[in-house]
């Protein structure tokens, strides 16, 4: 696990780094669903709004697969991926999941290439 003060200058520098093509708004939940979308890899499009709570989906899974909690299954016809649950996340105060959440996004653009 990441210390919170890098978690916190990480985030910074992921905001940063999104803020030329998504603007100054940037907060976890459009994060996410950056996330989604580029895991979806259908490019830019209109979503429902049954298709956006799954886009956001896509991106937890994503983001809680290299934790233990998700195993990636597969792509269904349509290409949207599905995972398997297999493990339960401790209890954390809100607090302590949306710092869980940032470094999970932040080692996820670590990945991509988009921070060091």
């Amino acid at each position: 696990m990441m210390k919170r003060d890098e978690v916190i200058a990480s985030i910074k520098v992921v905001k940063e780094k999104l803020k030329p093509q998504f603007g100054d708004d940037i907060d976890v939940q459009s994060m996410l669903f950056i996330i989604g979308v580029q895991e979806l890899g259908k490019g830019r499009q209109k979503f429902s709004k049954d298709e956006k709570v799954e886009v956001m989906h896509v991106a937890l899974c994503t983001l809680l697969e290299p934790f233990g909690y998700y195993l990636f299954k597969g792509r269904d016809e349509d290409g949207w991926p599905h995972w398997e649950p297999v493990g339960k996340l401790p209890f954390m105060r809100p607090a302590e999941q949306n710092m869980f959440m940032q470094e999970a996004i932040v080692l996820y653009f670590r990945k991509q290439g988009l921070i060091d």
